[in-house]
């Protein structure tokens, strides 16, 4: 195989999906999240974190406090290619974090995860960015 063929491959080669979370050793509190790539979000996660640029400030916080040592990454669930090769996972994975976060609760001092904004908190938020 060529280079162009070998690109186009690894393309069409689903990653593995599904919910993960950043798990603090220390104190037990976890970011939750959900992606179609695990393996890319736990490195581009490394990284923003050892950069000192991951958008939870608070894990970041802790990060630079207790060090990368005592932070675990880990699969909560992982979601599986199907037959249907055009089949869209994302709302499959999406689903799933929500009832992972439902489930654990990671806000506050549980957690790194902010709420996630009601419908009409969304609405108002959009209407009021038109207004601008």
């Amino acid at each position: 195989m060529n280079k162009k063929d070998l690109k186009r491959e690894y393309k069409q080669t689903l990653q593995p999906m599904g919910v993960f979370q950043i798990r603090n050793l220390v104190c037990e509190k976890v970011f939750v999240g959900s992606t179609l790539n695990l393996d890319g979000i736990f490195n581009r996660s490394k990284f923003q974190l050892k950069a000192g640029v991951h958008p939870s400030k608070m894990l970041q916080a802790d990060w630079n406090e207790f060090g990368a040592e005592n932070f675990a990454f880990e699969i909560l669930e992982e979601v599986f290619p199907r037959e249907n090769p055009d089949y869209d996972y994302k709302s499959d994975v999406e689903c799933l974090e929500d009832l992972w976060l439902e489930k654990l609760e990671p806000y506050g001092d549980k957690g790194y995860n902010e709420p996630k904004k009601t419908r009409e908190e969304r609405l108002r938020m959009m209407a009021e960015n038109k207004l601008r």
